[in-house]
């Protein structure tokens, strides 16, 4: 009986073996995909780790598969902050994304780490997680190793990455996450513009991304005895899809049930401690602390020096301390300004006399105020960094600043604001409230959900009814079409009916 019972013990202890494919070179999306590793080895899971970004040390259980390589294939002047400052430089274009983000994966799928991963019969896995960035073609992945697919992204709720697991969003309500500014009463006509545009991009990207999806993985799959089905049949059969939103940053939207929220699974739980000589300055910050970071993908020290110099000046007329992020040393600074070239974000936060963010206005970076509380103002760039800021401004908690269009004195004007009206440190501690209020842990729940995945082989059940239909029958274009030529064959007919008796009708007449 004991005997038994440690083998049925030793089983359920046995983990899964999860591929995590997380190809992008920015440092968000490698803390992102490091929150995946912490979560699933916790759990008792082994990870293999596709990264341009390899963790320096990493945990037991995890290997890693080195495409640093590839690194170089994004170019550092799509993020050169003064021209997108001054809009000299515009991102906002999802067309420009896409194929830059295409060139990057096939350039990334045939590196040489990449090809003698994919050819190793010897790598087996349960199931792959891969990373969605405006590219489907880490899908194959799940091909190659013949296990089920799920995706992650890392943005809130749209149409582009739903369509994978069932229907678009309606345009009529839905939000485009590129849009600097969705408030205007014909904004609705604009979006579907948007939409269609979107659309009809992706249907020309068909034929190249094709040919891209073959050439990375024919072989691969053919050296494993199997036919590589089309990119269609693999691209929209995943399991589930693993989103970083949520409701306090995001919308009510209507969601597949393969489309599970996770936001904020980055999140560690437990505040690391300050180092000390920052601990002290902020604990005697008696007026409080205002923290500024542009995050991680862009760096406050490529800001122009003269607006540096604008922002310094500003600052130091305020009575609060001012803990900036800036990623190289800084002189002639005001006494109440600190500089930090590396700071631990989290920490700052979760700190009592924290009172104000100044931020990008990046996914990660709202979690984290929201997970303690605290009002921002918002200084989008790029990307969805607009969205997530107008957003946060509608319900209540932030102010929105645009660095390369209004003067520093009017990001003065909203500190002050911001700091004297308690509505919207009340508004933030609201949504922070929102932001607590699940039944487990977004951690707990990814894990739960792979789990599930790999258990349910697939988990069949969550595909949703629409992926059997073609487009065609979705919107009922067939019926229509049928509709269409029945009228017109009666009408046809009625008109030849009424040409052949009017000849007779006028000799009776006659």
């Amino acid at each position: 009986m004991l005997i038994v019972t440690l083998l049925a013990f030793l089983s359920i202890c046995d983990g899964y073996r999860v591929l995590l494919f997380f190809p992008i070179p920015g440092k968000s999306h490698s803390i992102l995909g490091e929150a995946y590793i912490r979560h699933l080895v916790n759990a008792g899971h082994e990870v293999t780790y596709i990264t341009p970004i390899p963790i320096k040390t990493p945990p037991a259980r995890v290997r890693q598969v080195d495409i640093s390589e590839t690194a170089g294939l994004l170019s550092e002047e799509l993020f050169n902050i003064e021209k997108l400052m001054y809009k000299e430089l515009d991102l906002q274009q999802i067309s420009l994304f896409e194929v830059v983000l295409r060139n990057f994966l096939n350039g990334t799928l045939h590196g040489k780490a990449m090809h003698k991963f994919l050819h190793d019969p010897k790598e087996e896995y349960d199931v792959v997680i891969v990373e969605w960035l405006y590219s489907e073609l880490g899908s194959g992945l799940s091909t190659v190793f013949n296990c089920p697919l799920i995706w992650s992204t890392s943005t809130e709720v749209h149409s582009g990455i739903i369509s994978l697991i069932g229907d678009d969003l309606n345009p009529s309500y839905a939000i485009n996450i590129w849009d600097r500014d969705f408030s205007s009463p014909l904004y609705r006509f604009k979006n579907l513009w948007t939409y269609l545009e979107n659309k009809y991009n992706k249907w020309t990207y068909v034929e190249p991304e094709n040919l891209i999806f073959e050439q990375a993985y024919r072989t691969a799959v053919e050296l494993r005895g199997r036919r590589l089905p089309s990119f269609d049949e693999v691209r929209f059969n995943a399991s589930i899809m693993l989103g970083n939103s949520h409701i306090a940053a995001g919308e009510s939207y209507p969601l597949p049930q393969a489309y599970k929220m996770i936001g904020g699974y980055h999140l560690k739980g437990v505040m690391e401690p300050l180092p000390k000589d920052l601990q002290k300055i902020m604990d005697e910050a008696k007026d409080g602390v205002i923290y500024f970071s542009l995050g991680t993908m862009l760096r406050s020290s490529a800001l122009p020096e003269a607006k540096k110099r604008e922002l310094l000046t500003a600052f130091s007329k305020l009575k609060q301390t001012v803990v900036w992020k800036h990623e190289t040393p800084m002189s002639n600074v005001p006494k109440n300004v600190h500089v930090l070239q590396w700071a631990p974000q989290q920490s700052i936060l979760a700190h009592p006399n924290t009172i104000l963010f100044i931020t990008h206005g990046g996914l990660l970076s709202l979690y984290e105020l929201l997970d303690v509380g605290v009002p921002l103002i918002g200084i989008p760039m790029f990307g969805d960094q607009f969205t997530n800021i107008n957003r946060a401004v509608l319900k209540g908690f932030a102010k929105r600043f645009d660095i390369g269009e209004q003067p520093v004195s009017q990001l003065v004007e909203y500190i002050k604001e911001m700091i004297e009206n308690p509505l919207y440190r009340q508004r933030a501690k609201e949504m922070s409230l929102v932001f607590h209020s699940h039944v487990v842990p977004p951690g707990q729940e990814l894990v739960h959900w792979v789990e599930h995945v790999i258990k349910t082989r697939g988990a069949p059940h969550f595909r949703s009814v629409s992926m059997r239909l073609h487009f065609y029958q979705k919107y009922y274009l067939d019926l229509l079409t049928f509709i269409l030529l029945l009228l017109s064959t009666i009408v046809y007919v009625a008109i030849k009916i009424l040409k052949r008796k009017t000849p007779v009708d006028l000799k009776k007449h006659e």
